[in-house]
């Protein structure tokens, strides 16, 4: 049997590290029930900008640092450099569902999921569900 490799989403990353993110308790939750049977967590680079530019223009440079320490010291986070094909492939995303308003970054990260076969995702963010990818601890059970 593979590995279990669940993508991470900004939406998951930020709730995780900010106590009065709505979605905080759940997202403590969902990594408690994740860490025993998940081998390892994908991330993009277009993910760690964005929560990096979100955690230091809403709080501050220390909850930004903090992120990009945890990023860097744990082992089981992988991430995930976007190449031109999967660039070249989320721009196909946003051109066929331009009626669904993902972003840049949503298009980044199905076209990674679609490419690794990752079916999961630690997201709060509904375009994942939308895209046809579930997300652990909402659209399925863990």
């Amino acid at each position: 049997m593979g590995q279990k490799i669940v993508f991470v989403d900004t939406s998951a990353w930020y709730a995780l590290q900010i106590v009065d993110d709505s979605n905080h308790e759940m997202a403590k939750g969902i990594l408690e029930n994740l860490l025993p049977s998940c081998d390892n967590f994908l991330t993009s680079n277009h993910v760690v900008g964005e929560t990096y530019t979100l955690l230091r223009t809403s709080k501050w440079f220390k909850e930004a640092k903090l992120f990009l320490d945890i990023l860097r010291q744990s082992p089981r986070i992988i991430e995930y450099f976007a190449s031109q094909e999967i660039h070249r492939q989320a721009m196909k995303i946003l051109y066929q569902y331009k009626e669904l308003a993902f972003s840049f970054v949503d298009a980044i990260s199905f076209s990674i999921m679609k490419k690794e076969g990752i079916k999961e995702a630690f997201a709060f963010d509904k375009h994942f569900a939308i895209a046809g990818f579930l997300r652990v601890g909402i659209d399925i059970p863990i």
